[in-house]
């Protein structure tokens, strides 16, 4: 069938959780279907991705939006009912492109990528649709809500009510809804059927095979501009570095990451290496012995635990981030609450290597058996074959 998806952000290159997802859920819908692409962008820059989505898409549009407008848009939409982040990427110019798509193409279904682009496409009742949540945003925002104060807090939670109310309204305009994980379909508890799609891994690409000697001891990696990463940025480098190096003064730390803040630069010091893109992440995880990540904003699934693990890392992260990847505790990763319990966990991986070998192993088991991309990828070609549309 003609499949119309409609991202947010173009799935190229895959330096964010979003774009990854899509990309590898393109790459498989294309096997089945006819994909017409349409991606917003604030990028001016685009002709690599176009070059290498063209391999799985039979038409391609990027659909600019001027950097000033985005957050006038969002400004103005202080003063509406929309959440805040709907307001971002909405633009009238952007509804007539997709629009003239849409009548173009007549597609036979339309495929969205987070609750930021369904305003362009509700209105088209005659054309059945499937949405991607991805995650509970409304519980990502009540968390950054209650971790905030001033104003920021005031904001977070005015979007946290919005989004609310938004996941709720717009279910109801599509005919299958996504959501990555259980955790994330019991937090947006909808009256409406939530498929659950996992993400998955690469295992082409995350080898185990690749070989890389390490040079630090912990490493941390992600979107080193998303504020979840940038305070687990500073959670390691302010409260766990100075506990860990009473026990081993010379250790080090790699921070590393597409686009990193100034907050997260500044974090830089002998004992703290912040590295930006890098071609190859593997080695960027393999430079390091232990993996941390002491996540407790945000919301779903974490790739950069998949792909740390997928590649043998022994993992330490919080409660939260495990809840959506639900690996066994003390046995495939290791979970902390404090400063303290990071460090303890840290140290015994560093001084024991049975204990070291255990987790390593066992989580790298785990996520190979349990997320995989091709797997998922004929999931989501049943659910859409399958849509039942009155």
């Amino acid at each position: 069938m003609r499949l119309l998806i409609l991202l947010s952000r173009i799935p190229y290159p895959l330096e964010k959780g979003d774009k990854l997802r899509a990309y590898h859920q393109i790459k498989a819908l294309s096997k089945e279907n006819e994909i017409i692409l349409c991606s917003l962008t604030t990028e001016s820059n685009t002709g690599i991705a176009k070059e290498k989505l063209a391999e799985y898409c039979a038409h391609i549009y990027f659909i600019k939006l001027p950097k000033w407008k985005v957050w006038w848009n969002t400004f103005k939409g202080l003063f509406g009912k929309l959440p805040l982040q709907v307001n971002y990427f909405y633009h009238k110019k952007a509804q007539q492109k997709i629009d003239s798509i849409i009548e173009t193409h007549i597609p036979n279904h339309i495929f969205c990528q987070l609750i930021r682009v369904t305003e362009y496409v509700k209105k088209y009742s005659f054309i059945p649709k499937t949405l991607d949540f991805m995650d509970c945003l409304s519980a990502g925002m009540q968390r950054r809500h209650k971790s905030s104060i001033g104003l920021f807090s005031s904001i977070y939670k005015l979007e946290e009510i919005r989004l609310k109310n938004y996941e709720q309204l717009i279910s109801h305009d599509f005919e299958n809804l996504l959501a990555i994980t259980h955790q994330d379909k019991t937090e947006l508890n909808l009256t409406k059927k939530i498929n659950v799609l996992s993400n998955g891994i690469d295992l082409n690409y995350f080898s185990v095979n690749v070989k890389s000697v390490p040079s630090y001891e912990i490493v941390f990696i992600g979107n080193l501009s998303y504020e979840p990463n940038i305070q687990c940025a500073n959670y390691i480098v302010k409260f766990i570095l100075p506990m860990l190096k009473k026990n081993k003064p010379n250790i080090k730390l790699l921070i590393s990451g597409a686009n990193p803040s100034k907050k997260v630069l500044s974090l830089q010091n002998k004992h703290v290496k912040i590295q930006g893109w890098v071609d190859d992440i593997r080695e960027a995880y393999l430079s390091g012995s232990v993996f941390v990540a002491p996540l407790e904003l945000g919301s779903g699934l974490q790739n950069k635990l998949l792909e740390a693990m997928s590649l043998g890392l022994p993992c330490i992260t919080s409660h939260l981030a495990n809840g959506a990847l639900n690996a066994a505790e003390n046995k495939e990763i290791l979970l902390a609450n404090s400063p303290k319990e990071y460090t303890d966990h840290i140290i015994s991986l560093l001084s024991d290597q049975k204990k070291y070998n255990t987790i390593s192993t066992a989580g790298q088991k785990y996520v190979i058996s349990n997320y995989n991309w091709n797997a998922a990828g004929d999931q989501l070609n049943t659910i859409l074959k399958n849509t039942k549309y009155p």
